[in-house]
């Protein structure tokens, strides 16, 4: 080995203990890695940031922000709340949940996909009175699988396409992974409808802030706009038609209150007074289409990214004790607007600007984000736990999922490179209004981006030393005596075992190129290894810090470090056993 090589090999051995060490976030970790490059000579200054103009960087954040607007449109949770009504079993309900994280982790980002379909887990948990845990640490190990149904379903597809591109001068296309990635999603499916009973069945997640609180009974108006589903349904079909989450407690009609009766009728401009928990709430207007209380006054003259809500509890010498509302002038005043008051104990059937304000009622108020803690402290209000609230905001239903599958469509047919597409794509979404800019940069994963960014040019000096040759050459003569099947599976198998102790794409930012040589070495095509690849390192289920989506259940679960491999180690096995021979069949040596 040249003095280059040795170097490289230390800088990336000594990144590699970093990273199974934990002290450091993986950010970091890679931050140190380049300086460490730049210092010993092995990457030149001029070259050190060449990373972060990548089409990968503009690739991974494109899809971030695509995700994020596809979550926040509702659309996959609104249609898995009309399945749950009726898979009423948890071995049912454990393969429709994994299912959909699963297929939809190939259209977003997986740990958007999860993230996603969470709440849907925990609500169908408490209706079959079982523990989440149930749930998942499946879901997760099914948005790692989904993820490789497509290029854009997880980074290492998106780096490894890129690899096929400078050796080859074509890149993998957004489906060139569907064949294997289908396959071994349905098995590992399968797999994990009957072997759920291999986790601990005791695990329970710690009790949120959030949680503790427990507000169940916010009470809200809404209007019935002309055309609106609710238009000419009864109270009671009402009800049914929204598996009871939220109830109606009194329906205005010009200006008159009529009782909720269960063969009222509901009618075009009708004003109901909805109670319910506030996700039920947003659901079920966001359905129907209904006009939340104060969606026609303007909280400022800014635009809606700078609108947002906020929970609050009102303290014994608040200025809106004794007032309500519309005595208290809260817009004309205040500049925010009241959309929900929850009082415990008692039940509101007065319209908001009636509800007279106690000292412990709890409201949720609208209005500009860089206000609303200042007006907080002017009206004596104390905000609650952060929670994910979206009550009062605006959804775009199916656009989203448009601009995504324009954007597929253009890349799948070679129209458009894919950083274009996504880059593209993730700005339209923002400038039609499917996500406010701020979120935007919310969804951003910037650890990841920087991690990418950082990592290209340390993981290129093992190309650029020679030190990829010289491993290739290395793992060639271990498997010259193996057959094609054996060579494949050991890529596999170590990129599998490395995983867990990297983030996954930094696994293939140091083994893709291994690969491409090894396969080089031995005198076979590329496509197998690099493939082989991308799927080692998207099938973490032994640990839950090799990727985001386990570490996002390890809490919410309850699980245990050791937990992952009970349920992984088996399922890692068989992706093996699997994936070997379809890979050699879709892409032969």
């Amino acid at each position: 080995m040249t003095t280059p090589q040795i170097l490289s090999a230390c800088v990336l051995a000594g990144m590699m203990l970093l990273f199974i060490w934990g002290r450091f976030r993986y950010d970091l970790v890679a931050v140190m890695a380049l300086l460490a490059a730049l210092a010993v000579g092995i990457v030149k200054p001029k070259d050190a940031f060449t990373g972060f103009s990548d089409d990968i960087v503009i690739i991974v954040g494109s899809a971030l922000v695509l995700s994020g607007a596809v979550q926040r449109s509702g659309v996959i949770e609104s249609a898995m709340l009309l399945l749950q009504k009726r898979v009423k079993r948890v071995r049912s309900q454990l393969l429709l949940l994994t299912a959909s994280v699963g297929f939809a982790s190939a259209l977003v980002k997986n740990i958007g996909a999860l993230a996603m379909m969470m709440p849907v887990a925990f609500q169908m948990a408490k209706r079959s009175k079982a523990t989440p845990a149930v749930f998942l640490m499946p879901m997760s190990f099914a948005s790692l699988l989904g993820g490789l149904i497509t290029l854009i379903g997880t980074s290492p597809n998106i780096i490894v396409s890129r690899v096929r591109e400078e050796m080859t001068g074509q890149p993998f296309g957004m489906f060139d992974y569907a064949p294997v990635g289908l396959v071994l999603t349905v098995v590992g499916l399968i797999f994990l409808r009957f072997a759920y009973r291999l986790m601990p069945r005791d695990r329970r997640g710690a009790v949120t802030l959030g949680e503790a609180i427990d507000i169940k009974d916010y009470v809200t108006e809404a209007e019935i706009p002309a055309g609106s589903p609710a238009v000419d349904e009864t109270v009671a079909q009402f009800r049914e038609r929204h598996d009871h989450e939220v109830t109606i407690r009194s329906i205005m009609r010009a200006g008159l209150r009529s009782a909720p009766f269960p063969d009222a009728t509901l009618q075009p401009e009708d004003l109901l007074i909805l109670a319910g928990p506030p996700e039920s709430l947003e659901r079920v207007i966001a359905a129907d289409g209904l006009e939340l209380e104060g969606h026609d006054r303007q909280t400022s003259e800014k635009s809606n990214d700078d609108v947002g809500v906020i929970e609050a509890v009102i303290g014994s010498d608040s200025a809106l004790v004794g007032f309500t509302a519309g005595r208290l002038g809260l817009h004309e005043r205040f500049g925010v607007n009241l959309i929900a008051v929850s009082r415990r104990g008692k039940r509101l059937a007065k319209r908001l600007g009636e509800i007279e304000l106690c000292p412990g009622d709890v409201i949720v108020l609208q209005g500009p984000l860089e206000l609303l803690m200042e007006r907080l402290r002017d009206l004596g209000c104390l905000p609650l736990a952060e929670r994910s609230l979206r009550l009062g905001s605006a959804r775009k239903g199916l656009l989203p999922l448009a601009i995504l599958g324009v954007a597929m469509l253009a890349t799948a047919t070679g129209y458009v490179p894919v950083a274009v597409a996504f880059f593209a794509a993730a700005a339209l979404t923002i400038l039609l209004g499917a996500l406010p800019l701020r979120e935007a940069y919310d969804h951003i994963e910037w650890p990841i981006l920087v991690m990418l960014g950082a990592l290209i040019p340390v993981s290129d000096t093992l190309r650029t030393t020679g030190a990829t040759d010289l491993i290739g050459d290395g793992l060639s003569h271990l498997a010259a005596t193996l057959p094609p099947w054996g060579a494949v599976a050991l890529i596999l198998a170590a990129a599998m075992a490395v995983t867990p102790f990297l983030n996954n794409a930094a696994t293939v930012l140091v083994m893709a190129p291994i690969a491409a040589t090894f396969a080089g070495a031995l005198g076979y095509r590329p496509e197998a290894f690099l493939m082989a690849t991308a799927v080692g390192a998207g099938c973490d289920f032994l640990t839950p810090i090799g990727h985001q989506c386990n570490t996002l259940v390890m809490g919410p679960g309850g699980y245990r470090f050791g937990d992952y491999a009970r349920l992984g180690a088996p399922l890692s096995l068989l992706v093996l056993v699997i994936a070997t021979p379809l890979i050699l069949w879709v892409w032969p040596v």
